[in-house]
């Protein structure tokens, strides 16, 4: 074992404080009634939300980096013909510039779809869960995690 006194550094503790708060409350208690396995099936759904809402995040991402690819590409058509390459240039434009993503489809409208048809629907799904099951409060497994991962000392789950 490592002897800390021996230590040339301060510990971790002296450098950035406690971490345990016991007397902190619960940030969002759960409502009376509410068993274990409820708050964990809502924790479960609020879980899964969260992966929808990366996702369309990322489908937003693919939206902004498309259309920057296309103007990006509209300005190359254009330098090909300024250099000369006008028959190239033309081919690219014709075939490429304002090309659907999908068969009559931009991905704007992917955007639009995907709100529509499915977040709109999974983010209802998790409101109600939460509004129904934990009385509207959100996290309420986090927080219950939080509490007790700041109750204990040394070694405390």
């Amino acid at each position: 074992m490592i002897d800390a006194s021996t230590a040339t550094t301060p510990s971790l503790l002296a450098r950035f404080g406690f971490a345990k708060h016991p007397e902190r409350p619960v940030a969002h208690p759960r409502p009376d009634g509410a068993s274990d396995a409820l708050v964990d099936a809502a924790g479960k759904v609020s879980a899964a939300f969260e992966v929808i809402e990366q996702a369309r995040g990322l489908l937003y991402g693919f939206h902004r980096m498309s259309g920057e690819a296309d103007l990006a590409l509209q300005d190359a058509v254009s330098a090909l013909r300024e250099a000369g390459a006008t028959e190239l240039a033309d081919d690219i434009d014709q075939a490429l510039v304002g090309r659907d993503v999908l068969p009559g489809f931009w991905t704007f409208q992917l955007v639009e779809q995907y709100d529509e048809h499915y977040f709109q629907v999974f983010r209802a799904a998790a409101d109600r869960v939460r509004d129904d099951l934990m009385g509207g409060a959100p996290h309420v497994f986090e927080a219950e995690m939080k509490a007790r991962e700041q109750d204990g000392g040394p070694g405390a789950d």
